[in-house]
């Protein structure tokens, strides 16, 4: 699928450049060309197919639905995080949203856990870098994480760590506006380029990382790292990657390296799904809303939660 930006890179790297194959600084560059074209060509296609999902379910629809069906909230929370914006601090707004229309707290930290963490980029890039088996299970578990996290804290009825004026804003019924066909495009067309526009830097940073560690890091010593660190591997993973904020197109590259390199799919998948459902930015939005104690909570079941995910695939496979 990808033969041509293969051949592109070697081109670069071999011809152009001349430099020889096996060189740290030719992995290195092979690296960063070659995924550098595919993740962008990938993440271009996949925004503006699901955009153009997505043009079906606005935020009034997505209340809206929210609202009628209670008794299968959070499943459909899950649900529609996946079509939603995909970075925790886009998600927020539409948390708080959720809750001063007045749906179940349950099912508005379930969308919270879900749209950053289980979303169309990530759906879509796990699919292409690591398969149908790794992409599939990445999004059950995930989106069982996001219903425990909203049914853990739907039973503490945390609403006295709220703050009241959420509760006491009243939102009318807006009248939802059906898109043409050709609206549909162009809402498409203009987030594939509100989103690149947005994360491109961070994505070809984050490439870059992945391409020095896949060219010099040696397999031996990113193996024994992981050995050494045993069991402890997983819930480290997820301590480091808290305060390192990014998407999932962001940090999919580094991800990828590591794989490479010899950590393991649950440790790696771990990391990955901290860094994206669980940062600091999204903690201080939160705090407009919620006391540090619902935050804590909150961070408290996410975390534990994508700690036995990260077991659970590390066991799955290794069999």
């Amino acid at each position: 699928m990808f033969e041509i930006y293969e051949r592109f890179a070697d081109l670069v790297v071999y011809n152009l450049l001349g430099l020889q194959k096996g060189m740290h600084l030719a992995e290195a560059l092979h690296f960063f060309v070659y995924d550098t074209l595919k993740i962008f060509t990938l993440l271009t296609v996949i925004i503006f197919v699901v955009s153009f999902i997505r043009s079906f379910f606005p935020l009034e629809k997505t209340r809206e639905i929210l609202s009628k069906h209670k008794a299968v909230a959070l499943p459909l929370a899950a649900f529609l995080g996946i079509l939603t914006p995909f970075c925790s601090c886009s998600a927020v707004p539409m948390f708080i949203g959720f809750v001063e229309a007045g749906i179940p707290l349950g099912a508005a930290f379930t969308f919270l856990v879900a749209s950053p963490m289980v979303n169309e980029v990530a759906l879509g890039l796990l699919l292409t870098l690591f398969g149908v088996k790794v992409a599939v299970l990445y999004v059950i578990f995930g989106v069982i994480v996001a219903i425990v996290a909203g049914y853990v804290i739907e039973k503490l009825n945390p609403r006295e760590l709220i703050a009241d004026y959420v509760f006491q804003v009243k939102l009318g019924q807006t009248q939802i506006k059906e898109m043409t066909f050709k609206e549909r495009l162009e809402f498409a067309k203009n987030n594939v380029k509100e989103i690149l526009g947005k994360i491109w830097i961070y994505i070809i940073i984050a490439i870059g990382i992945g391409g020095f560690i896949h060219g010099y890091v040696p397999q031996d010593i990113v193996e024994r790292v992981a050995k050494t660190a045993g069991l402890i591997a997983v819930p480290l993973a997820v301590l480091i990657g808290i305060p390192l904020y990014s998407n999932a197109a962001g940090i999919l590259p580094v991800i990828q390296a590591l794989i490479a390199k010899g950590v393991p799919l649950g440790t790696a998948l771990a990391f990955m799904m901290a860094t994206t459902a669980l940062s600091f930015p999204e903690f201080m939005i939160l705090k407009q809303i919620m006391k540090p104690k619902l935050i804590a909570f909150f961070a408290g079941i996410v975390g534990i939660s994508i700690i036995a995910v990260g077991y659970l695939f590390n066991f799955i496979f290794t069999l």
